[in-house]
Order: structure tokens, then C-alpha cells, then sequence
């Protein structure tokens, strides 16, 4: 199985949101290096990095049904290879 490389960046505008950003990621949990999350309490956000070693088409998948959860922004980069 080829897999790549990504780091996802998400912005939860919608604290609300945050259990279906969970479930998410549990779903995903077996792609998943590592992530690190940061309230940012002035702005009343968080702030959410998840680096994933998936197959191209399991990291699209979750970057697109992560960016269609009401409150949630993401972008995923790749490193240049």
C-alpha cells in the first residue's frame, strides 16, 4: 500500500463542533502519527494539527469531510518530494 506523508491544519471556529472533529479522527486513528491541539481563548478558537501517513485517497477523504463540519476549517500540505 503507497502511502504519503500530509500535515493537517484545522481551525475550529465552532466549539460545538469539536465532538464531530473527534469522531473523525477516531475514525482515521489508525493513519494518524500524531496531533496537537491549542486553545486560543482570546479569539475564542482552537487550533489543530494532525500529521497522518495514509493512502492519497484516506487523506483526502478527511480533510473533506473535516472541512464540511459547520465550525471547521482544514488544509492539508504535502512535503515537496
Amino acid at each position: 500500500m503507497d502511502t504519503k506523508v500530509a500535515l493537517i491544519g484545522i481551525v475550529v471556529s465552532d466549539l460545538n463542533a469539536a465532538q464531530k472533529l473527534n469522531e473523525l479522527l477516531h475514525e482515521y486513528g489508525e493513519y494518524i502519527i500524531g496531533r496537537m491541539g491549542l486553545p486560543y481563548k482570546k479569539e475564542n478558537i482552537s487550533l489543530v494539527s494532525v500529521a497522518i501517513d495514509a493512502p492519497l485517497d484516506k487523506i483526502n477523504a478527511l480533510s473533506g469531510k473535516l472541512g464540511a463540519v459547520e465550525g471547521i476549517s482544514a488544509k492539508t500540505i504535502f512535503p515537496n518530494k
